[in-house]
């Protein structure tokens, strides 16, 4: 595990968030389409409930956004070095409680794919697929929902 804080983004924050999505290992090959040319904007992180973790010197080491309505897990990424620390697990957790504090019941996840299994460990539920919407997502994605207590 790395040591880390997970804090409210800053809009100076966007570009390393762009970075972070590009750069991901879990989008190459086939699903490299869906990141290629996204960006993560300074208006994007002021209107959602965006956060980052990171380490003690700075380094960002993941990041998710909830949209609060309809409530969503609209991102949630953590760096490749990262994968695999416990990263993920504090971000969702994070996450739940910033939903719970926001009064919401339940958070939507449209998963990547590979995504699925993580989310299914951490307690969400899935509750259908999300057809493709070419031209940048080619497969079908599950659908998933946290219930919040």
């Amino acid at each position: 595990m790395f040591p880390l804080t997970i804090r409210r983004a800053a809009a100076s924050d966007a570009e390393r968030l762009t970075s972070l999505v590009r750069g991901s290992g879990a989008y190459r090959g086939a699903y490299a389409a869906m990141v290629c040319g996204y960006r993560v904007t300074a208006d994007y992180v002021a209107r959602h409930r965006v956060f980052v973790a990171v380490d003690t010197a700075g380094r960002l080491l993941g990041f998710y956004s909830l949209v609060l309505e309809p409530p969503e897990l609209d991102l949630a990424f953590v760096a490749d070095e990262a994968q695999g620390s416990g990263v993920g697990r504090l971000l969702v957790e994070h996450m739940l409680g910033q939903a719970g504090e926001a009064g919401l019941t339940e958070v939507r996840v449209v998963s990547h794919p590979p995504a699925e299994r993580f989310y299914r460990r951490l307690g969400a539920e899935r509750v259908g697929t999300v057809a493709p919407s070419p031209p940048k997502v080619a497969w079908e994605r599950p659908e998933l929902r946290f219930t919040l207590a």
